[in-house]
């Protein structure tokens, strides 16, 4: 009779480790843990023939993406900064309100209210506000801009002017675009 020596246990299998100690977004029951992949998420795998052809294709995506436009520069980059440049330009046919300090900036045209501060910012259409209401500082140059939604939220935001005498144009231009686009119901 042989006897072995040390623990007759079998390891465990190694499995991954979840809970709200490991993974503060695991919500039990909620979310998946974050290892695991829903089977028709998962990659299939590929035969030789597979590979072969995957290869080839990735290559010529690669060349396509590698000439670019004909002056060198890659064609796809170009058309998102033109369609980014759109997206910032204001509106030219009719009245435009835009007053920026070094952090924060308002932009009210045909479009609606855009609001900007810092790397965050929201948007606006004339159909989504209740009501704009402005505020200069008693003392101070920072000018106020508060945009109501129909749904009682609110989005301030201030704007440091260089002179007290801003205030009196803004005010006026403001009133200009609201007069122009927005309807109040």
């Amino acid at each position: 009779m042989e006897q072995r020596r040390g623990s007759s246990s079998q390891p465990l299998k190694a499995e991954p480790v979840t809970g709200a100690g490991f993974d503060p977004a695991f919500i039990p029951g909620l979310t998946a843990p974050a290892g695991e992949q829903p089977e028709d998420a998962r990659p299939e795998e590929a035969g030789p023939e597979g590979t072969a052809e995957a290869s080839a294709g990735s290559g010529a995506t690669g060349a396509a993406v590698a000439t670019g436009g004909p002056d060198g520069t890659e064609s796809g980059a170009a058309d998102d900064a033109e369609a980014a440049d759109d997206d910032t330009e204001p509106a030219a046919d009719g009245p435009v309100f835009e007053a920026a300090d070094r952090r924060a900036r308002i932009v009210a045209d045909r479009r609606g209210v855009r609001l900007a501060l810092d790397d965050q910012g929201c948007e606006f259409r004339w159909d989504e506000i209740g009501a704009v209401e402005t505020e200069t500082a008693r003392f101070g140059k920072r000018f106020t801009v508060t945009v109501h939604t129909p749904d009682s939220r609110w989005y301030p935001i201030e704007i440091e002017a260089k002179a007290r005498s801003d205030f009196k144009q803004w005010e006026e231009q403001l009133d200009e675009v609201l007069d122009a686009y927005f309807e109040a119901e």
